[in-house]
């Protein structure tokens, strides 16, 4: 079939919204055919899946990080530094990444490094998980689940915008004198979102933040995901980072397509009904009407999806789950050409009459423009050091300090950054 390829610079910098996929790298018996795919094909398969996204037109592919079977991905640096190779547009995130159990150093470090190698074309998705067992994995303890997050990602927001940190918490060692390297690029840290389905804590942190808020929006009723979003903006607004209109929103949502509903609903029923996740519970029909599960035809998705901004406003990114559940490569490279139409459709009926004030999706190019304007960005040249790689002074690099870090939209040139 045709794609909807367009020029990188352009379509990335200037759509107001960014579609795209997410997978949780989950590895699931087809119940059509009784075979479970290897970790292998199941990895392989999911590059091939990150690649047709690109080629079909999407803006976006995330990955999801797991440390236990059935899921694959338990490194999603390591995949989507390899995807990025492999691409050219595509923004690259995650979905998610456990704060409360990776080491902030590390996180700041791994994603860093991915922002450097793919490009800026790198973004992350900070969450909780939703696995019990990871936390005494990594010797953490669940019932400290909320105030790990917290602190953990103060650190991090810190490491990523100060050359040199000393930092003393209740979950990790202190650190004294510390660099994290590699530096941001262009000193503009990778955009956050942070992920969630029913915790209004972390709706209240990505707004103290002012960094976006994604909510999960695939198990539960719509009226839930316009409390939690109503919710940020609010405190978004409440922090001075802007209107609550000018807030960062990313929505998740599940689509299973063919070109009539009548065989979209035939072939996802077995998957449906075998999924771990919601199998041999409500009814697929009961599913699709309480949460936004959309099993039809390409015009039945487009019509739900410009649905959600009845509920939560204008908003900044779209994530489809289209690969779980035991579904073949074929189908879901299938399934991807659909959902290319689809988004052709989407963006321009996304840009009718939406509001001046509501910023587009954020790219590294916007933020990096949102804080330098017309000078020139932050190359970090490090000094010469006696060999000991301790700093001495302010800062190891030639320029010395980095400016402070600036919130995403209106807040960005304000007085004393972000928080």
């Amino acid at each position: 079939m045709q794609t909807h390829r367009t020029a990188p610079s352009t379509r990335i910098q200037e759509d107001a919204v960014q579609f795209g996929i997410f997978t949780v790298s989950d590895i699931t018996q087809d119940p059509t055919t009784g075979r479970t795919p290897t970790e292998a094909e199941r990895i392989q398969a999911t590059i091939a899946i990150a690649k047709h996204a690109e080629e079909v037109g999407l803006d976006v592919f995330a990955l999801g990080e797991h440390h236990n079977p059935p899921f694959w991905s338990s490194s999603p640096t390591t995949t989507l530094a390899y995807i990025a190779g492999q691409t050219s547009t595509l923004q690259l995130s995650t979905a998610t990444t456990l704060i409360t159990t990776n080491d902030p150093v590390k996180i700041a470090e791994d994603y860093a490094m991915l922002q450097h190698v793919s490009g800026g074309r790198a973004d992350l998705m900070l969450g909780r998980g939703n696995t019990g067992p990871v936390y005494p994995w990594f010797g953490k303890d669940i019932r400290q689940g909320l105030p790990i997050a917290v602190e953990s990602y103060e650190l991090l927001h810190r490491l990523w915008r100060e050359d040199v940190v000393d930092w003393e918490g209740k979950f990790r060692t202190p650190l004294q004198g510390f660099t994290s390297t590699p530096r941001p690029l262009d000193g503009v840290p990778p955009f956050v979102w942070h992920g969630s389905i029913r915790t209004p804590e972390i709706a209240e942190q990505a707004a103290y933040y002012g960094d976006g808020f994604f909510a999960n929006h695939i198990f539960w009723p719509a009226s839930h995901t316009q409390r939690m979003i109503a919710l940020y903006r609010q405190r978004f607004e409440h922090h001075g980072h802007g209107s609550a209109a000018q807030a960062i929103v990313g929505l998740g949502g599940q689509v299973f397509m063919r070109r009539n509903s009548q065989d979209a609903v035939r072939d996802f029923r077995p998957y449906f009904d075998n999924a771990p996740v919601y199998g041999h519970g409500p009814s697929l029909e009961e599913f699709t009407q309480q949460t936004p599960l959309t099993v039809g035809s390409p015009q039945e998705v487009i019509d739900r999806t410009l649905g959600f901004r009845d509920y939560v406003g204008d908003y900044q990114r779209q994530l489809y789950l289209v690969d779980h559940a035991g579904l073949p490569l074929k189908t879901v490279l299938e399934q991807l050409d659909l959902l290319g139409e689809v988004v052709a459709v989407l963006r321009t009926e996304f840009a009718k009459d939406r509001p001046a004030e509501v910023p587009d999706a954020p790219t590294h190019a916007s933020l990096v423009a949102a804080k330098y304007g017309d000078e020139a960005p932050r190359q970090a040249t490090p000094n010469a050091n006696r060999g000991d790689n301790l700093t001495v002074g302010a800062s190891p690099y030639q320029d010395g300090p980095a400016p402070a870090g600036s919130a995403f939209g209106p807040a960005a040139t304000r007085a004393g950054g972000a928080r």
